[in-house]
């Protein structure tokens, strides 16, 4: 099920091109850095550690056109200026430099190559333990409750978005493995869709019961009591909670909060900026394409894919691609080391090493 691989001929990587699901599966070959950047600024690739696994990609290919100092440099800066918000770009560079910095030219290339496998690898194990640690939320709730327990998520953080399992799916990929009746509301996630695109052709070929919803339908569900509890991902994590996520999280966190919904977020510890201390001010929020909001993609009748409008000619937009959920809003806080409270406190219980 994973989303990036290296190609056979040992010179580039293949990964899934979302910009083509759900109406076909294609995967394209990235054999250049300039390659791996526009993946990621169109979203070829998208979700914050499956950008962080094709940046380490990149950089090593990067590596093998001109393993050079000034070569690292300029490798590590265009794909640095991809995507500003997903903290783990960063994070990945910065392993992949650190471990080719001190060795010479000729061997800088295959170091980096070997990291950026280990930094998938570790995202396999880190998600898939995310799930663990998530999914006695859910049977806790399928225990007391003797019914299927209804989820709701926002955009698409599911193994499309990782290496593989995926962050807010994992949790309900392992409750269903385990035979818990889950359902999940799928947030459709304009503009992009990645809702109605991603996250339902995933749990649709999983066999987990979901059900399509427009994003403003949340609040309604919850105030009938029709979501026992929202989990969503992250794309950044502040040391003291708060949480970068796509456009629409916190308008979810505040209706959760209104209806005593439990609200977690799942998220991988690479995903924590240590640095930040106050989201809404110091989290860079990306502004995408107007394009974004006013055309839609979608098959047509006869089987094509085909790009409308939905605006009047000459229409405005502005296209936020994500909003900030403050600490306070968050129940709870799944990572691979456990759960904890949305705080400071709380991260460094479980993360004393890296803060």
């Amino acid at each position: 099920m994973r989303t990036i691989w290296p190609g056979e001929d040992g010179r580039s990587m293949q990964v899934i091109d979302q910009t083509r699901l759900p109406h076909a599966v294609e995967v394209a070959r990235l054999g250049s850095v300039e390659d791996a950047a526009v993946a990621i600024e169109t979203m070829v690739v998208r979700g914050a550690p499956l950008i962080g696994a094709t940046a380490a990609y990149g950089l090593a290919l990067g590596l093998l056109a001109d393993p050079s100092d000034a070569g690292l440099e300029a490798a590590r800066s265009r794909l640095a200026r991809t995507r500003p918000t997903a903290v783990n770009l960063r994070w990945a560079l910065d392993e992949v430099a650190a471990t080719v910095a001190a060795l010479p030219e000729d061997a800088r290339a295959d170091a980096a190559l070997v990291r950026a496998g280990e930094i998938c690898d570790e995202d396999v194990a880190i998600c898939s333990s995310i799930g663990d640690h998530g999914l006695p939320l859910i049977e806790d709730i399928w225990q007391r409750k003797k019914g299927p327990v209804n989820v709701l998520t926002h955009c698409n953080a599911g193994w499309l978005a990782t290496v593989d399992w995926g962050t807010a799916t994992a949790p309900i990929y392992k409750a269903h493995v385990a035979g818990i009746p889950v359902h999940v509301w799928v947030d459709e996630t304009r503009p992009r869709n990645q809702g109605a695109s991603l996250t339902a052709w995933e749990l649709g070929h999983a066999g987990v019961p979901y059900s399509l919803i427009v994003d403003n339908a949340g609040g309604h569900l919850m105030q009938h009591g029709l979501v026992d509890l929202c989990i969503v991902g992250s794309d950044r994590t502040t040391g003291t909670g708060d949480v970068a996520n796509k456009i629409g999280t916190y308008l979810k966190a505040l209706a959760a909060h209104d209806n005593g919904v439990p609200f977690y977020v799942a998220l991988p510890s690479p995903t924590i900026d240590w640095t930040k201390r106050d989201g809404v001010a110091e989290i860079p929020i990306e502004e995408r394409s107007p394009d974004e909001v006013t055309r839609i993609t979608g098959r047509t009748r006869g089987g094509e894919t085909a790009t409308v409008h939905l605006a009047p000619d000459g229409a405005t937009a502005a296209n936020y691609g994500f909003d900030v959920t403050p600490s306070r809003l968050v129940t709870g806080l799944v990572t691979e080391r456990g759960v904890c409270d949305a705080s400071e406190e709380g991260l460094r219980s479980l993360f004393p090493d890296l803060t």
